[in-house]
């Protein structure tokens, strides 16, 4: 059974034994900022410390926390979708992100950033930053942009599975994603995560990014997810098909 707490804590066991050169464990708290908290306990429990970016919406905006995240150790950023809440107009997003951003810098340092896909949206909020500069705002990071990814071997989780690639309209890198395939790097189960981490073949640079709201112990909120996911990744794939 995948997408449990348990077998989120046999992936943390495997990426910990692993013997990495670069490991970043990226969290996006779309939703339900208490599994965040959760997954942020059990990392600091294994002696793991990865960032948390956090939404500027009720669903992932969580003051207290966000500060008890940030006191196990691990590192905050900013999860910016102004673009799309600002209905493409460029300078009212930019006006967004920095509110949203001196917000969450009341609470604590702030100094990476990361977009969120919105799939539904027409806008990619990263394109703010074909006008406007971030790091003039002290952001040292945005992964998306700062990343080499022809050094850096990414694994996300979106679409509940880890080959959500497939029906992922934003967190994806298409420019590498072919030549990953091509090298047999492509997984589905997070025991096919386990699995090649087991038999070497992940490379030793690696990205992982997690969106808590998907690990959750069996019962009723693993199948309201399921379910859920399943039905978003059927509109995302009628999405791609329309681009």
């Amino acid at each position: 059974m995948d997408f449990t707490l348990s077998k989120y804590g046999a992936l943390l066991d495997a990426l910990k034994a692993y013997g990495f050169n670069t490991l970043v464990l990226r969290h996006d708290v779309d939703l339900l900022p208490g599994n965040s908290l959760r997954t942020a306990r059990l990392e600091a429990e294994k002696g793991m410390l990865g960032i948390y970016y956090f939404r500027a919406v009720p669903e992932s905006w969580d003051e207290g926390i966000i500060k008890e995240i940030a006191a196990l150790g691990h590192e905050i950023g900013y999860h910016y979708e102004s673009l799309t809440t600002c209905d493409g107009d460029v300078d009212a997003a930019y006006a967004d992100f920095c509110k949203n951003l001196e917000a969450l810098r009341k609470l604590v340092p702030v100094k990476s950033i990361c977009m969120h896909g919105s799939p539904r949206s027409p806008y990619d909020s990263k394109d703010i930053w074909k006008k406007y500069d971030y790091q003039t705002l002290g952001i040292e990071n945005e992964p998306y942009l700062d990343t080499d990814f022809s050094k850096v071997f990414y694994l996300t989780d979106t679409g509940r599975r880890w080959d959500g690639y497939k029906v992922s309209v934003r967190d994806k890198i298409p420019q590498y994603q072919d030549e990953w395939n091509a090298r047999g790097l492509t997984f589905h189960t997070t025991d096919d995560v386990i699995d090649g981490l087991r038999k070497g073949i992940i490379p030793k640079d690696l990205m992982v990014t997690v969106h808590p709201q998907r690990w959750n112990p069996f019962g009723l909120k693993w199948v309201k997810e399921l379910v859920l996911q399943h039905m978003k990744n059927i509109v995302k794939r009628l999405i791609i098909k329309k681009k």
